[in-house]
């Protein structure tokens, strides 16, 4: 089987945390993940206990689509060179 793109489905992991924290609201509660200091430490933890790999670049579709369209563009300028 031939399939274009990345293999494996990708999340923006802000994406992930956003939902995280919005339901434990809901909830009731009021996640931190800590009074100072850069949250990514902490946040990639917590994809890592959900079992998603935490990546800096987000969605490989999105990255996929991007390289995809600058390949086009740079085959159309070249193209009338």
């Amino acid at each position: 089987m031939n399939r274009e793109g990345p293999a494996e489905e990708t999340h923006n992991p802000w994406t992930i945390v956003n939902v995280v924290f919005h339901y434990l609201a809901e909830q009731g509660l009021h996640p931190t993940f800590s009074t100072a200091g850069d949250p990514g430490i902490p946040a990639a933890e917590m994809l890592r206990a959900f079992g998603i790999t935490p990546t800096a670049d987000g969605d490989a579709r999105i990255r996929h689509e991007v390289t995809q369209h600058l390949a086009e563009l740079r085959a159309a300028i070249l193209e009338d060179e």
